[in-house]
């Protein structure tokens, strides 16, 4: 069997990385930036940390901010504009997934024009051209979509998340600044931590997993389990900001190559739907479709226990992996995460509409237990 991993050019990490954005500019012959965030970002001066290491080097720059989260075909489409009209030769993007998934989308189309009605992205596009260059300085510990070749755009007309994957998106430079964070408020800090943990999870038991994925993926979960509360609890805490900002990029550079689950699968029609924020509904439904996945990976269920330290040598793999469950529903509770999707305004008539998009999901393929629309229905349950 072949393996296949991909990864940026280069990356940076660690507080006031963004330091080395006119060096890396200036390596890669570029002159001029389309910033690609969103207003909050530019209303609490998030994004003015780093417009100021541009401004300070003389490097020009327009701002795109009509970015929302869960990022719309809409949202592309004017970004196309913007880019088109700024003159500007590559992109800056600043967020969270919402910020440099957009800027994904803005980035191949310009250069695979065939592609612009955005739909015909979903799934593998076979684009013949690199994305427009993009530098991503991610603002939340989550998604790692600053090193993945994955991105989502939601299709309004058609209530449903694209997923889109193509290694010609991926950024060419990653700045993972923790300073970038330490403003992220609780909520978001507690859900795009465990979107991360989904992703490690998922990423480890996935059908495509392999040695070298596996070696991630534990480690990120490890970090997680180490940091994700102080951060939540201490936003200000530089150690538990940067232990979180490195977990989720480690998660990211292994799923981002082997794939994901039933998780993501659940989670992406929430949020087309219903505009569910995605870590949210990851983080709400990862123990419950880790109780129905443990038979199929009990000897993963025993490392991700390992990683959570609530392992023990006299434990059955069965245990071990109750004890992982367990870890990850008590984690989830202690940042506030909602436990029941009624929380969340979802109803029981809803449900059947939500399993049919996510049988169809391009993620739910990548599940290691087989799963059908009638299970996933009895999740979808279960998280009621």
């Amino acid at each position: 069997m072949i393996n296949r991993f991909i990864l940026n050019e280069v990356s940076y990490f660690g507080p006031g990385a963004r330091e080395v954005l006119p060096k890396e500019i200036a390596r890669l012959g570029l002159h001029k930036a389309l910033v690609v965030t969103d207003k909050d970002l530019i209303k609490f001066g998030v994004a003015d940390k780093v417009l100021k290491v541009l401004e300070t080097a003389s490097v020009p720059y327009e701002v795109f901010s009509d970015v929302k989260p869960n990022p719309t075909v809409a949202n592309v489409k004017a970004g196309l504009q913007a880019f088109a009209a700024s003159g500007a030769d590559f992109i800056l993007a600043i967020g969270g997934g919402s910020s440099i998934d957009t800027s994904k989308a803005i980035g191949i189309i310009t250069n695979n024009p065939e592609f612009s009605d955005v739909v015909s992205l979903e799934g593998v596009a076979d684009t013949k051209n690199k994305s427009v260059p993009i530098i991503a300085l991610p603002t939340t510990a989550g998604t790692a979509a600053e090193v993945t070749i994955n991105y989502v755009i939601t299709d309004e007309a058609n209530e449903k998340k694209m997923v889109c994957v193509d290694p010609n998106d991926i950024p060419v430079v990653a700045v993972v600044d923790a300073e970038l964070m330490y403003t992220l408020p609780k909520g978001l800090t507690a859900s795009t931590g465990l979107d991360a943990l989904t992703h490690a999870i998922e990423g480890l038991i996935t059908k495509g997993a392999w040695e070298m994925s596996d070696m991630f993926e534990i480690k990120a979960i490890e970090m997680i389990a180490r940091y994700l509360e102080t951060a939540v609890n201490e936003p200000s805490n530089a150690e538990a900001r940067n232990g979180m900002a490195v977990a989720q990029y480690i998660a990211g550079m292994a799923f981002s190559n082997v794939g994901l689950g039933v998780v993501h699968g659940m989670a992406h029609p929430l949020g087309a739907i219903f505009d569910i924020p995605h870590g949210v509904a990851n983080a709400l439904l990862l123990p419950i479709v880790m109780e129905f996945n443990a038979p199929a990976a009990l000897d993963k269920y025993v490392e991700i226990a390992k990683a959570m330290n609530v392992y023990t040598p006299d434990m059955t793999r069965e245990e071990a992996a109750a004890a992982a469950v367990k870890a990850v529903r008590e984690l989830s509770v202690r940042v506030g995460i909602p436990q029941h999707l009624s929380e969340l305004g979802i109803k029981e008539e809803d449900l059947d509409k939500l399993a049919t998009a996510a049988f169809a999901d391009v993620c739910t393929p990548g599940n290691p237990r087989e799963v059908s629309k009638e299970i996933i229905l009895e999740l979808y349950k279960k998280a009621l």
